[in-house]
């Protein structure tokens, strides 16, 4: 264990990942709830929605409205999602969000083309424009992402070579435009990822790459989501993005494909467990889990918001036994 990370920053994407895939109607309202309750758990990132097409994303049609009805909790940033520059003016407009660049890059490209109906080289020349448009907004970036980096439902097996390929690219394009890149994400977008795939990409990409700082965004379609964190942890990844009690899917990766973020509960009591700081409060976030089963109307994913803690229940056990020894 100790070459595990002592802390782990994980970033919570329920209420823009989760809730842009559900079917049934959420109220406004009804996001605002979720958004200040985990405000309350001690999560330092949360995004609460994203500035995109109503009619591609219809869940993410009351952006605006979800943003001016948030609390915002001093220590906690808050952020949110665009494609383009329309939805980063409109994200710049509520001067509520905490705006960050980021580029981003897909190795898949039939899951581009279905994505955000691009091919790779048109891909590489967007990512160049949006350089220049978070120069003239004035917004910094450090961060890119490559989506599909463990597998595709529509392409099949993403080699290493092409991710590294996709990393060397994103440096080219970040030096020509005159940016310097910090943290790399690597997202297993239709959950092909495996704990040995995970090792074996991460690996590579920190071989190649020492200084980034690597992040990892995965999914739980097939119970790999945890076991998935883990292999990154052993890896030395300490950034993780999450969904609370387990929400979550891409509207774009067909039916089998993103269903289910890892959640945020089960991978806190999973470092907890281990003695990794997170900085969450478990408890309030297995309320937070409970809150958006009951918005969404129908069961979700999550493990521990079921089954609770086991501090919690260390705690009754111990108080049984006391008592039992004081009769």
């Amino acid at each position: 264990m100790s070459d595990m990370p002592k802390r782990v920053r994980i970033l919570e994407e329920g209420p823009r990942e989760g809730f842009q895939i559900e079917k049934g109607p959420i109220t406004t309202a009804r996001k605002i709830e979720l958004v200040d309750s985990l405000s309350q758990t001690g999560l330092e990132q949360i995004q609460v929605t994203s500035f995109v097409s109503p009619q591609a994303v219809p869940q993410m049609a009351d952006a605006l409205e979800v943003v001016n009805g948030f609390t915002r909790k001093p220590g906690v940033r808050y952020t949110a999602l665009w494609l383009n520059d329309k939805g980063l003016e409109r994200a710049l407009a509520t001067q509520k969000l905490d705006i960050r660049g980021s580029l981003s890059l897909t190795a898949s490209e039939k899951f581009l083309l279905r994505n955000q109906k691009r091919t790779l080289a048109e891909n590489v020349n967007a990512v160049r424009s949006i350089i220049g448009m978070y120069k003239h907004y004035n917004v910094t970036v450090d961060r890119a992402s490559i989506m599909a980096a463990f597998g595709c439902n529509f392409e099949g097996e993403i080699s290493t070579e092409r991710v590294l390929d996709m990393v060397r690219q994103l440096f080219e394009l970040a030096e020509e435009g005159g940016v310097t890149l910090k943290t790399l994400s690597l997202a297993d977008t239709m959950a092909w990822a495996t704990p040995g795939s995970i090792k074996r990409v991460v690996g590579a990409v920190r071989e190649r790459y020492p200084d980034l700082e690597l992040s990892l965004h995965l999914h739980d379609t097939r119970g790999m989501g945890v076991a998935n964190a883990y292999a990154g942890m052993q890896m030395g990844v300490t950034t993780f993005d999450a969904a609370v009690a387990g929400l979550g899917g891409c509207p774009f990766a067909a039916h089998a494909a993103a269903a289910g973020n890892v959640c945020t509960e089960d991978l806190v009591f999973m470092c907890q467990e281990m003695g990794i700081e997170t900085g969450v409060d478990l408890e309030k976030l297995i309320e937070s889990a409970l809150l958006a089963e009951d918005i969404v109307g129908h069961p979700l994913p999550g493990s521990v918001m079921k089954g609770g803690s086991l501090a919690k229940l260390r705690a009754k056990v111990a108080q049984q036994v006391q008592a039992q020894r004081a009769a």
